[in-house]
């Protein structure tokens, strides 16, 4: 038996979600990433006590959908699993791009890189593949993936690009041998620039810590 594995090139249409109407009273542009198990037209709900004026919402949408909990009734999906890692990489961070072209940005308006746990791994190897100059990366609950170092990092100025990591004192997936991993890798990809915040809570999103960053 001669059992091989191909590729096959394809053009492929995804959605996304956004918020509020892009102005020119606009001050902040969110790019929101979901964790497991969410769609992006709910999660993006968690943005909603912004200030609609000045802060305008895109949420991408994870590709990799499923039903949750093994009923046929409520959906979820994944950035990525780790079944051909490399390869979906390359075709989610393919498709931010896409999300990020096809929205105008106006200068002068910041840009808020924003991932929620799974969506950490994704934001910080976009960030870190596109040299994406951002002016705040908020990176909440979640890790950062292993294969990323310092050097991938050196293009931030850290004048002018705030990162802030958030936890929940009581999130069952930070024990704290992850979290005193994860404190050493932060020190070290971000040289000591990365501003902690801990909270009272779960592996949850809360609107209140949210609101707080802008």
């Amino acid at each position: 038996m001669n059992k091989q594995e191909k590729r096959a090139t394809y053009q492929t249409t995804n959605t996304y979600e956004t918020l509020n109407t892009l102005t020119t009273q606009t001050k902040n542009i969110w790019i929101v990433l979901h964790g497991i198990g969410y769609l992006s037209k709910y999660f993006i709900r968690y943005f909603d006590e912004l200030n609609a004026d000045e802060n305008y919402i895109i949420a991408p949408q994870a590709p990799a959908k499923y039903y949750l909990k093994n009923e046929y009734k409520y959906v979820g999906a994944s950035w990525l699993t780790k079944e051909n890692r490399v390869l979906e990489t390359t075709n989610v961070l393919n498709y931010l791009d896409a999300v990020y072209d096809a929205e105008e940005f106006p200068s002068g308006c910041n840009l808020i890189i924003f991932g929620f746990s799974q969506g950490v791994s994704i934001a910080t190897r976009w960030i870190a593949s596109r040299k994406l100059r951002c002016d705040h990366i908020i990176l909440y609950a979640g890790g950062i993936p292993k294969e990323l170092n310092a050097v991938d990092f050196d293009f931030l100025d850290y004048t002018k690009t705030k990162v802030t990591v958030i936890v929940g004192d009581k999130d069952q997936y930070l024990t704290p041998e992850v979290m005193n991993s994860e404190n050493h890798r932060i020190i070290e990809l971000f040289h000591g620039n990365a501003k902690q915040q801990i909270f009272e809570g779960g592996h949850e999103v809360k609107k209140e810590i949210v609101n707080k960053q802008v």
